[in-house]
């Protein structure tokens, strides 16, 4: 089970040393986005991905999968692949900010997600001050819906 929770992030607000922190280089594509089926590339690993309906909380399940296994299904996916830095920023916790810094045709947008081992443990969480608006609950900022390549001033 996936439980996580998702903040805009405006450019002013990114931290200053967002290039000291790990960084992954994820490009990633939809076979179907109901259900989601995606397929990435983090670094130098691949995965067949499988998430249920939700936006706090849903089903997940990768498998792994080969380079040659990826790029035949890439080949397949839906709509755009999307391509985005992620930036890992542990936090005190213990628990770690993951923040996407999207490449075309989304530029400028920026995603952080935070992932929780519980419901109560989500619902009490209290983000950074630079964090922007929650869009948990939105679908419009799920990576299944920017692969149709919804225009990026519509968002």
């Amino acid at each position: 089970m996936e439980i996580e929770r998702k903040f805009l992030i405006r450019q002013d607000q990114l931290p200053e040393n967002l290039a000291g922190f790990e960084c992954r280089h994820i490009q990633q594509g939809y076979l179907c986005t109901d259900p989601v089926v995606r397929i990435r590339q983090d670094n130098e690993e691949y995965y067949l991905t499988y998430k249920s309906k939700g936006f706090l909380a849903r089903e997940e399940y990768n498998l792994p999968l080969t380079a040659q296994a990826y790029a035949h299904l890439k080949e397949k996916a839906d709509g755009i692949v999307i391509c985005k830095d992620r930036y890992v920023i542990p936090q005190e916790n213990g628990r770690s900010i993951e923040l996407d810094v999207f490449g075309p045709p989304y530029d400028g947008l920026f995603l952080a997600e935070v992932e929780f081992s519980s419901l109560e443990e989500a619902n009490a969480y209290l983000p950074p001050a630079w964090f922007g608006e929650e869009v948990t609950h939105s679908s419009r900022y799920h990576n299944s819906t920017l692969s149709k390549g919804v225009p990026a001033d519509s968002l």
